[in-house]
């Protein structure tokens, strides 16, 4: 694979190019370079998710969780108006995109951070994710639980993983680990599973 697109400053000799994310509500030009996830193209994943995952919250503070260059983040700012919303990643080429699409989006109620910078007491309304599964599955594990926690009570996140990269081996972890979760979509080989925070009185 070369350098992993989560990097946290990708070597890679920049290449910036720009895309276009067209769903049946919105219609984004997004720039993008090497050395971040998918540059070439909005991954068929995250399309998947962004075209079958229920209308996210209309207020409340709601996150990307690895943004990359920003479809996800973007596509709630632009459903959710009122609502605030957070991007977060290690990768700083991506978050720096990001950054530039939200100001050429005219976009003013979505911001990016450093996945370790984010405030920690911050509590989402809504978790949208096409998760770095090559991170490894203890890396994703310990990621997936930190951030899940951050639900609000009612809130619910909503994942996007291939099957063969193990969707439903992490479905039936998630549940294991009283985060009840369903699977809501499936196409293309890539499931949309949608978690709930974990049960009160869960032992995990």
């Amino acid at each position: 694979m070369g350098e992993h697109y989560f990097a946290a400053r990708p070597g890679a000799a920049t290449s910036r190019r720009t895309i276009d994310l067209v769903l049946p509500d919105l219609h984004l030009r997004l720039d993008t370079d090497s050395g971040v996830f998918s540059p070439d193209r909005v991954d068929l994943g995250t399309r998947v998710l962004l075209e079958t995952a229920p209308p996210p919250p209309p207020d409340g503070d709601l996150l990307d969780l690895g943004c990359g260059y920003g479809p996800i983040a973007l596509t709630l700012a632009k459903r959710s108006p009122q609502a605030r919303v957070w991007g977060v990643d290690v990768n700083e080429r991506a978050l720096a995109l990001a950054e530039s699409n939200a100001h050429a989006a005219h976009l003013d109620n979505v911001r990016f951070s450093l996945i370790d910078d984010l405030d920690p007491g911050l509590r989402f309304a809504t978790i949208w994710s096409n998760p770095p599964i090559r991170i490894g599955k203890n890396a994703l594990h310990d990621l997936l639980l930190t951030w899940l926690s951050r639900l609000t009570p009612t809130g619910l996140a909503y994942l996007v993983v291939q099957k063969h990269l193990g969707s439903d081996s992490l479905q039936r972890w998630l549940d294991g680990q009283g985060h009840p979760t369903e699977r809501i979509a499936s196409r293309s080989a890539y499931r949309v599973l949608r978690v709930a925070p974990r049960m009160e009185g869960s032992s995990r």
